[in-house]
């Protein structure tokens, strides 16, 4: 059986998509029937070797946030993590990963909008993907500039939100500020600077929340037909 050929679920579901070094684990989870909007969110999770899974308390605050506003989400874990086959390969493969999975979305839901998300690592390989997938949003959380290559991430040519703590542990948030602003001022994104918050956002959750929302609610899909 092919990627392609398994349906998109129309329930909450767990389900194995084949992906490119073997079963990818995917979480599908849909918006409330009275608030769906045409579009799917694809979220990333932050790196492998440190512990990052689709279960991430930051993932699942992203996948939260974007139902909330009426998306349908989709969260999968990369090679190697839980029941995904395969090896960690700093980021090439997991950019493959990522594909494999955004690309069974649009089969399955060829009228949806496409919107990536992604968290520290996960906002790396989403901005990796984006030129191949052509995403109508982009959200990247914490992306771990100056922590890897970023020099063959391009803008993303969609809105485009990027929230940064200010007070990141993991990733210097000048690093994050010089690289957008070394990007061509039309193709910036818009960036949120969240005060007093380090890169996993403890205690600063429901304020993550409420950027996500507002950092995206004027770019929201039309309402899905019945």
């Amino acid at each position: 059986m092919t990627e392609h050929s398994i349906p998109f679920p129309p329930v909450a579901q767990e389900l194995l998509l084949p992906g490119p070094a073997g079963p990818l684990e995917v979480v599908v989870e849909l918006a409330e029937p009275e608030q769906a909007r045409a579009g799917v969110a694809v979220i990333c999770h932050p790196h492998p070797l440190h512990g990052g899974t689709m279960h991430n308390k930051v993932v699942t605050m992203l996948d939260r946030s974007l139902r909330e506003l009426g998306l349908n989400t989709v969260r999968f874990n990369f090679r190697g993590v839980g029941q995904s086959a395969g090896e960690h390969d700093n980021g090439r493969g997991e950019t493959l990963d990522l594909l494999a999975v955004a690309e069974w979305v649009q089969a399955r839901c060829p009228h949806d909008a496409l919107w990536l998300a992604g968290f520290s690592f996960g906002a790396y390989v989403s901005l990796l993907a984006a030129r191949h997938l052509k995403p109508k949003q982009m959200i990247s959380i914490a992306p771990p500039a100056g922590r890897w290559d970023f020099s063959a991430v391009l803008p993303p040519n969609c809105p485009w939100l990027v929230v940064q703590g200010e007070d990141d542990d993991v990733v210097d948030p000048q690093n994050v500020y010089d690289w957008l602003d070394a990007i061509a001022a039309a193709e910036r994104p818009t960036l949120i600077r969240m005060p007093e918050t380090g890169h996993f956002f403890h205690r600063r959750l429901m304020d993550l929340r409420g950027a996500i929302k507002n950092g995206v609610r004027s770019n929201l899909p039309p309402v899905r037909k019945a």
